[in-house]
């Protein structure tokens, strides 16, 4: 007859299974995690090689001269050879002979081209000088008593500057802007919208010209 096992001799081997697997499974555990840091080494030597190797590249990059360095090296040659008609003996004999009035002749077309040369500069310093649309519009609902609607924003702004000549859809985007960044509210009234500005008031000659309409 087959011998039976007893229930004793059963748990012990189950027991010693469960043992084994623990210990197998610690030592992949352990394997794996050894595989894991070196890998993470690996990968933080390769960024910082990578971070050297664009620092590198910037630095080759701001070496080598671009097309505008080469560019100036052009006008040099048309100076010397403007200004050496005016060293010789016939350009000195031409002034000699020209006179008092010829100088001044060719004096004031150059002083006009100076002036001319300077009026854009001043015209682009008194632009960059003028408020932005999202100030004026924001200072305008500032000085506001009650809400506007985008036509009354539009045609009160239109009114006060009308080199600026807005349309409808820029001031709804411009008053949609300040209610994405919380410097205004909008307010729904039926099918009409409404727009406010959040904080304190602020008076301006177009914010009045707008209560005076």
């Amino acid at each position: 007859m087959p011998e039976t096992s007893t229930p004793t001799e059963v748990a012990s081997q189950y027991a010693a299974q469960v043992a084994g697997d623990l210990e197998h499974n610690a030592k992949e555990q352990e394997r794996i995690g050894a595989d894991i840091a070196a890998l993470q080494e690996k990968l933080t030597a390769l960024q910082h090689d990578h971070s050297v190797l664009v620092n590198i590249q910037q630095a080759l990059a701001g070496a080598v001269p671009g097309p505008a360095s080469e560019g100036t090296a052009v006008p040099s040659p048309r100076k010397k050879a403007a200004a050496e008609p005016t060293g010789g003996r016939g350009s000195r004999a031409e002034k000699t002979t020209t006179g008092s009035r010829g100088r001044t002749a060719t004096k004031r077309p150059a002083t006009k081209k100076a002036r001319a040369t300077k009026a854009p500069a001043k015209a682009t310093s008194a632009k960059s000088n003028a408020p932005t649309l999202v100030e004026l519009v924001r200072r305008y609902l500032a000085a506001q008593s009650e809400p506007r609607s985008a036509a009354e924003v539009h045609a009160a702004l239109n009114q006060a500057h009308p080199e600026r000549a807005v349309q409808t859809t820029v001031m709804r985007n411009t008053l949609e802007g300040l209610v994405a960044k919380q410097q205004a509210q909008r307010t729904k009234q039926g099918a009409s919208v409404y727009y406010t500005a959040n904080g304190e008031p602020v008076p301006i000659g177009v914010a009045e010209a707008g209560k005076d309409k």
